[in-house]
């Protein structure tokens, strides 16, 4: 097992795990190295950018700021996790896609360039959070009209940041990526298993019943 480091809080007995986010892809991706919540508990928070926030600063801020309106209601001994997911094109930030003209923009876009996915992921525990980046650099090919109105027809792209979904039929038009592709899905699982070990607590050990 990995020793704490210096400063953190040891997770001494098995804390309850709250998911502070509805999203059935980040439960999906915490079942796949073995972690299963207690407890399910969206958060309702404003996720307008500030003037000037950069998309980096806003995927932390927004990850934090859900850890701690769900730390509030959870109390200090109870495990929170949070993340958000920004994609953007330069330091334009992208919409999470909720009506398919939004989405004809983000796709538009995408069309044929990079772009970046940035993830803020924060856990809060007895007091603290500890807080994370991680960055990933898609490129997207040139995509058709035709393609680009199936894909809306699809509408897997609802509620996407971006406006679309790399684990559904949007990986067609995936030419490349550099970086953590289970950040792009929407939770960077390597980063979350070192932040776990980081206050002594192994992911595997983390099991519950999922909450409503």
């Amino acid at each position: 097992m990995t020793s704490p480091k210096a400063g953190l809080p040891i997770v001494t007995n098995k804390p309850a795990l709250w998911l502070a986010s509805a999203s059935p892809r980040r439960r999906e991706l915490l079942a796949q190295i073995g972690i299963q919540a207690d407890h399910i508990h969206p958060t309702d928070i404003d996720e307008t950018p500030l003037a000037g926030e950069k998309p980096t600063a806003l995927a932390k801020r927004l990850a934090q700021s859900k850890a701690q309106v769900a730390a509030a209601v959870a109390g200090p001994e109870t495990l929170v996790l949070a993340a958000d997911t920004v994609v953007c094109v330069g330091r334009r930030i992208l919409p999470k896609a909720e009506t398919i003209d939004e989405t004809r923009d983000c796709l538009n876009l995408l069309s044929g360039r990079a772009h970046r996915v940035h993830s803020g992921l924060c856990l809060a525990y007895q007091g603290r959070t500890h807080l994370r980046l991680v960055s990933s650099r898609v490129i997207f090919k040139k995509l058709t009209e035709t393609e680009i109105n199936n894909y809306l027809d699809s509408g897997e792209w609802q509620g996407k940041a971006g406006g679309y979904a790399i684990q559904g039929q949007a990986a067609q038009f995936i030419r490349c990526i550099n970086g953590s592709y289970s950040n792009i899905v929407g939770l960077p699982l390597y980063e979350l298993s070192m932040l776990l070990q980081g206050i002594g607590f192994q992911a595997q050990n983390v099991q519950g019943e999922t909450g409503k």
